[in-house]
């Protein structure tokens, strides 16, 4: 074989391997991206999650402060967080 026809063999192979990693790569990043929506999604779940126990215990903290019983402060307490009920998607 001449080298003029090497040379044409390599670069198309090179080229169809480049093409290849590019959609695999692009791919790989679009399955990334995904991934990294959804965890975002959970932290916010989660950060709203902490901010309703947070009023929540500041609710029973000032209960407790006015002198409301204890145990019947602790039996409201927890009626609201078993009533809630989570949003449907």
């Amino acid at each position: 074989m001449d080298e003029f026809l090497k040379m044409d063999i390599f670069f198309v192979v090179a080229t169809l391997a480049v093409v290849v990693l590019t959609v695999l790569v692009a791919y790989a990043l679009l399955r990334l991206n995904r991934i990294l929506k959804n965890i975002e999604h959970i932290s916010e779940q989660a950060a709203l999650e902490s901010e309703n126990l947070r009023e929540d215990l500041a609710e029973l903290r000032a209960d407790i402060k006015e002198g409301k019983g204890r145990v019947e402060s602790a039996l409201s307490f927890f009626g609201r967080v078993n009533g809630r009920r989570k949003p449907r998607r």
